[in-house]
């Protein structure tokens, strides 16, 4: 059938995609003004909580817990919910997740676009937010999640394998700088007893600074590898 032989050409990745120096410019500059101008950071850092919160949702469910909803806030904030033991490894990995996963996920992005993989990925991408929609607990996450859902299925379907490698990279590195000014709320705010870091100081009676230490060390680590594919990539297309 021509609809199914459609999808399947859109889940296969595609060879010799062009992420020339210039493409790779404009997409950094455009991912650079949406995390600095504050109206659209705005608007992009729910996206950013979304991914920090299906962190704990994705780690809470591998380390067999049992995940029941998560809501956002527009104030950047955000909670996932899983069932489970009260503590041990299982709910320590699952709260420590969350400030890494953007970054992680955005690098990840990153790497698979400019490899060609942007079809696999954006299929993948609309699974999970097709799944995670069964699991929305408020009327703004699910305004953030049909968005999330529309953008990438209309890229999916209709965007060309250049718009979409450019696309993914341009949202991986939001992702990347994301994670950092969420990451940078919490070593700024005071002392607050229900974020991660605290969370995770009860749990293990680890210092709260050594967990934000293991959060920026991650961070730092993954910022690199996207960085590095990034100008790997305009280097190898652009000679």
């Amino acid at each position: 059938m021509e609809w199914v032989d459609g999808v399947w050409a859109r889940v296969l990745p595609e060879q010799g995609v062009a992420l020339s120096g210039t493409p790779v410019l404009l997409v950094l500059v455009g991912a650079v003004v949406a995390v600095t101008i504050r109206p659209v950071w705005r608007v992009m850092r729910l996206g950013v909580t979304l991914v920090h919160e299906l962190g704990h949702a994705g780690v809470g469910v591998l380390c067999g817990r049992r995940f029941t909803g998560f809501v956002l806030r527009g104030d950047m904030s955000g909670h996932a919910v899983t069932v489970g033991p009260a503590r041990g490894t299982g709910r320590v990995l699952t709260t420590w997740a969350g400030y890494p996963a953007p970054a992680l996920v955005g690098a990840l992005l990153v790497w698979l676009a400019v490899r060609g993989w942007s079809g696999p990925a954006l299929t993948v991408v609309l699974a999970l937010l097709l799944l995670a929609a069964l699991w929305v607990r408020s009327l703004l996450t699910v305004v953030v999640v049909l968005a999330a859902l529309a953008g990438a299925g209309a890229l999916w379907w209709a965007g060309t394998a250049q718009l979409q490698a450019q696309v993914l990279v341009a949202v991986g590195v939001v992702l990347v700088v994301g994670a950092w000014r969420h990451l940078g709320a919490v070593l700024a705010a005071p002392a607050d007893r229900g974020s991660d870091p605290a969370v995770l100081a009860r749990l293990t009676r680890v210092p709260r600074l050594l967990w934000n230490a293991s959060f920026v060390l991650t961070c730092g680590v993954v910022t690199w590898w996207a960085l590095r594919t990034v100008l790997d990539a305009a280097e190898r297309l652009s000679a």
